[in-house]
């Protein structure tokens, strides 16, 4: 009971920093699974209750838009760092 409260804290936590922080530059870094990793730079653009969206340049140089929960960042699946 305990731990889920906790969790209920870190994810409200990372809710209020990635809304504080809407507009500004992040590096993501996400595991894919079997070893893969991929890093990219973008740039946070709308935060949900579930989610929130970073606008991306890929290899092709066109801007996509990836969403991530705030799940992800709080098992570590996905690293935020914002610049």
């Amino acid at each position: 009971m305990v731990v889920r409260l906790q969790s209920k804290v870190d994810l409200n936590e990372i809710r209020k920093t990635v809304e504080d922080n809407l507009g500004k530059e992040v590096i993501l870094k996400a595991n894919k699974g079997r070893r893969r990793i991929v890093t990219k730079k973008g740039i946070l653009t709308e935060a949900y209750p579930s989610v929130f969206t970073v606008q991306v340049e890929n290899e092709f140089d066109t801007i996509r838009t990836v969403s991530y929960s705030y799940t992800d960042v709080l098992t570590s699946t996905v690293e935020l760092k914002i610049c």
